[in-house]
C-alpha cells in the first residue's frame, strides 16, 4: 500500500551484454503505460560500441588500442552521464516513469571489468547527483549464453573474457544486495512476467485496463 501511494519515477534494468536489457526495458515501458502508469524507455548507452566501430574504421582492433583504457573509461563515463541526465530531466518534465536501459551501476561494473578501479571513485562522485532508481533489476545470464546471443544478433562482438569479467563485476558491486535478481536465461516472455509481477504493487488501482496487457494490468484491476 505504501508503494501505491508513492510515485514510481525510475526503474533500471542492468546486466552484461546479451542479457536482454533492451528487450525487457521496451516491454516494461509498454506494459507500465498500458497499466495506467505512463512510462518512457530510455537507453543510457556509453558509446563503447560506437567507439569500437570507429576503431575498426581507423584500422585498430578495438577501442582500447585507439584511445587507451583510460580514454575508453573517460568517454564511457561522460557519455553515459549525459544520457542519464537527459533521461531524468525529460521524465521529470513529462511526469512519466523512466525505464532505464542501463544506469550508473553499469558504468561502475564496466570500470571494474576493465581493471580501472581508480576511475570508479571519480565516476561515483559524478553519478552521485542522480537518484537511486526505486527498483533496479539485474538481468542475470550465463556469460556463455550471453556470448551466443551476441553472436547470433551479429551487430557487435564481445569476448568471453569480457563477459565473464563484467558478470563478476556486477556481483561484486556494493549495491548488489539491493538489486532484484532476474533469471534472464529463460524465455523472454517468462522474464517479462517476473519483472512485471515485481512491480505490481507500485500501480494505482484501476478498473479500465485491457485484459491482455499482462501481469501489470491484471494487478491494476480491482
Amino acid at each position: 500500500m505504501r508503494r501505491r501511494r508513492a510515485r514510481l519515477r525510475t526503474v533500471a534494468l542492468i546486466g552484461i551484454d546479451g542479457s536482454g536489457k533492451t528487450t525487457q526495458a521496451h516491454r516494461l515501458a509498454d506494459a507500465l503505460t498500458a497499466a495506467g502508469r505512463p512510462a518512457t524507455y530510455r537507453r543510457n548507452a556509453s558509446g563503447r560500441r560506437w567507439l569500437g566501430r570507429l576503431a575498426h574504421r581507423l584500422g585498430r582492433p578495438d577501442a582500447q588500442r585507439l584511445v587507451g583504457r583510460d580514454g575508453v573509461l573517460a568517454v564511457e563515463s561522460v557519455l553515459r552521464w549525459l544520457a542519464i541526465a537527459v533521461a531524468l530531466i525529460s521524465c521529470l518534465l513529462t511526469g512519466r516513469t523512466a525505464v532505464m536501459d542501463r544506469y550508473s551501476a553499469c558504468q561502475y561494473a564496466s570500470i571494474r571489468a576493465h581493471g580501472g578501479q581508480r576511475w570508479e571513485r571519480l565516476a561515483r562522485a559524478g553519478y552521485r547527483l542522480f537518484p537511486t532508481p526505486q527498483v533496479t533489476f539485474l538481468l542475470s545470464v550465463d556469460p556463455a549464453e550471453a556470448y551466443r546471443r551476441i553472436e547470433e544478433r551479429g551487430t557487435d562482438h564481445e569476448t568471453m573474457g569480457w563477459l565473464t569479467a563484467a558478470d563478476t563485476a556486477y556481483r561484486a558491486l556494493p549495491e548488489y544486495p539491493s538489486f532484484v535478481l532476474v533469471d534472464a536465461g529463460r524465455p523472454a516472455e517468462e522474464v517479462s512476467e517476473q519483472i512485471q509481477a515485481h512491480l505490481e504493487t507500485w500501480l494505482p488501482p484501476s478498473s479500465d485496463q485491457p485484459r491482455d496487457a499482462g501481469p501489470l494490468a491484471t494487478q491494476a484491476r480491482p
